[in-house]
């Protein structure tokens, strides 16, 4: 779910580093440096990167500037192909069979584990060129005036990759706003050890 329904999930960061004045002209380029890249045409198995928070389509920001106000608006999007596991099955026992009758034409009387990893990786090349990716939009806003950023999302794996991908593109790096970085950045730092110390309790 976008940012702009009615109801979402989102994780919360703060940029936590100093942030030069003439930075903020710069993300459009940056964005640009890291958009998203179609695979509609390949054989890719996924590709993400930025695009447009007003139309995911829109990877140059012609329709839309990411800039609103004093806030960054932004998306991440990730197309991946997924081969359903019955339709690999069934692809592979085809070339596999293909594969034992033209070997024993030849006198060989079996297919090595090597030509076998090869035909696995001819099938999945294969149906990955005939599968259409599937998209997933996270949309980012970034509230500049307070250093937080929020992403709309709160699944490990899309988590790691709008981390990593953030850093890449604006060599900043995020800290998670949950309750223990919450509860570290109030906490006189003497007493820091006392909260890393700490351990969950159970009262059932």
């Amino acid at each position: 779910m976008g940012i702009l329904s009615s109801s979402l999930s989102l994780t919360r960061y703060r940029v936590f580093q100093k942030i030069p004045d003439d930075f903020w002209a710069e993300i459009p380029d940056r964005l640009k440096k890291h958009k998203f890249k179609d695979i509609d045409q390949t054989a890719d198995e996924r590709s993400f990167g930025w695009t447009s928070f007003d139309d995911m389509l829109d990877t140059n920001w012609s329709l839309a500037s990411p800039h609103k106000g004093h806030y960054l608006a932004f998306a991440l999007r990730l197309d991946t192909r997924r081969i359903p596991p019955a339709v690999m099955k069934k692809h592979l026992r085809l070339a596999l069979d293909q594969a034992r009758m033209e070997l024993e034409s030849k006198g060989q009387k079996f297919v090595s584990r090597d030509q076998k990893k090869e035909i696995r990786e001819n099938v999945q090349l294969k149906l990955f060129a005939r599968i259409l990716p599937i998209p997933a939009v996270f949309d980012v806003i970034w509230d500049t005036s307070a250093g937080t950023v929020y992403f709309g999302s709160t699944s490990p794996k899309a988590r790691e990759l709008f981390q990593d991908l953030f850093t890449n593109t604006f060599e900043l790096h995020l800290e998670p706003r949950n309750p223990y970085f919450q509860a570290a950045a109030k906490t006189d730092p003497d007493r820091k050890k006392q909260l890393d110390e700490m351990e969950p309790a159970i009262f059932i």
